[in-house]
């Protein structure tokens, strides 16, 4: 449900809401806020929330020190596990200078103009999306361990499965919030879970993306557990994977389907913009070294390749006869910025139909497929020495992944054993 202004500020009051948290995302997708009581909300609304851009990863770069937090409404979610006495609710924000000039470093607004782009050309992209993550057990401390929460395997059952009660407890949360999950099971790895979402608007699903992660750490949490979304945990079983469902209609018409003479032009040509792109934009799908110990291993793709149903391609379309017909892209993991990952793999597609490139035959022919980059350093020199990524992202944002990114494919060039060091981070806050 989109509110207006006026109606959250009558939510906030009728419902006792004491907090309201101002969320919004750093250039690599990271979740920050601020909470300002209630009564404020109303000022804020017309005015803004100030914050620093000091500390925030590729807002140091801006031409202002300051910036302004100003709550989309439509956007409003209450945090059912918070009291019920003192509410908390959640509003992500847009970013504007104090001028009032929007801020480049905004990744919302990214793919925002993206899916206007698309609009142009009377295409309507939806996308939902399947995500992986680990349950792991924590110690005396609270503090996470490598032990799985259980042993149980692909779509195993109680009571081998321990997980199914905590995914019970995420798709009831995310309900409450108005959120729409799918369908939920255990995936193949000890302690391996997946949740799926219902298709929507991409800004839609990203918002509903970041509310997920947070559902399910919070979950996790409050039995006991940690939730982590990294994409190779353990380095001897499944990584996880976000795969991303993606569909286009036009003038009503699902552009995926095959009704009987083939996949329509238009969508030939989406897939054909995507796959000469992958390599290049693969760094924004998988930015963490940890990203590529997952590729080539567990039907996670590492070429550049499609398929109607084969399970270990990049690209594959598996109800393509149907009105369900969608493109399942299996690269990407949840470190991602999903804002950015979904705005540039809708820019691709569409720069694929606007010069009616052709797809290579589908996997299994006998053209030998390109390979994904397989370590960060190499998906930093894709992304450097391609221009798709910087026609598209703003200077701010680009220059600031792209520099960021660099200099941790360079530490671990020159030590290997950094690489470690670094999965040990990004364990503990993926």
């Amino acid at each position: 449900m989109g509110y207006t202004v006026k109606e959250v500020l009558q939510f906030v009051k009728e419902n006792d809401v004491k907090f309201v948290r101002l969320v919004f995302f750093d250039i690599f997708g990271v979740q920050k806020n601020i909470s300002i009581m209630s009564y404020e909300l109303e000022r804020v609304f017309e005015y803004g929330a100030s914050i620093t851009t000091e500390g925030i990863e590729g807002f140091e770069e801006s031409v202002s020190t300051e910036l302004l937090l100003f709550p989309d409404p439509a956007t409003l979610k209450v945090m059912p596990w918070r009291p019920q006495n003192g509410g908390v609710v959640r509003l992500l924000c847009d970013i504007r200078l104090p001028d009032g000039t929007p801020f480049e470093g905004d990744v919302r607004r990214v793919l925002k103009k993206a899916a206007e782009y698309a609009a142009r050309s009377d295409i309507r992209a939806t996308a939902g999306l399947a995500c992986e993550f680990y349950l792991f057990r924590t110690d005396e401390n609270g503090s996470p361990t490598r032990i799985p929460h259980d042993h149980a395997g692909y779509l195993d059952v109680a009571p081998l499965d321990k997980g199914e009660n905590v995914r019970r407890q995420i798709c009831l949360t995310l309900e409450e919030m108005e959120l729409e999950p799918l369908s939920s099971h255990h995936e193949s790895g000890p302690g391996q879970n997946e949740i799926d979402f219902k298709h929507s608007e991409l800004l839609t699903c990203a918002d509903n993306f970041t509310a997920f992660k947070t559902v399910v750490k919070t979950a996790a949490a409050s039995n006991g557990l940690y939730a982590s979304f990294m994409p190779k945990p353990l380095s001897d079983q499944n990584g996880s994977g976000m795969h991303i469902n993606l569909g286009i209609r036009s003038g009503g018409s699902n552009l995926f389907r095959d009704t009987g003479n083939g996949l329509s032009e238009t969508a030939k040509s989406f897939i054909a913009g995507i796959m000469e792109h992958a390599r290049e934009l693969t760094l924004f799908f998988n930015p963490l070294a940890n990203s590529y110990q997952r590729f080539g291993a567990y039907k996670a793709p590492d070429t550049v390749d499609w398929s109607y149903r084969d399970c270990n391609t990049l690209l594959r379309l598996p109800e393509f006869t149907t009105e369900r017909a969608r493109l399942d892209f299996r690269s990407p993991d949840s470190s991602c910025n999903i804002y950015l990952a979904l705005a540039l793999l809708l820019y691709a597609g569409l720069d694929g139909v606007s010069r009616q490139l052709s797809p290579c035959p589908p996997a299994g022919s006998e053209k030998k497929p390109e390979y994904l980059p397989l370590c960060l350093e190499e998906a930093v020199e894709c992304a450097k020495n391609g221009s798709f990524a910087k026609k598209y992202l703003p200077g701010l944002i680009y220059e600031g992944y792209i520099g960021k990114k660099s200099e941790a494919a360079g530490r671990i060039s020159r030590n290997p054993e950094y690489l470690d060091e670094l999965n040990a981070v990004n364990f503990m806050f993926v």
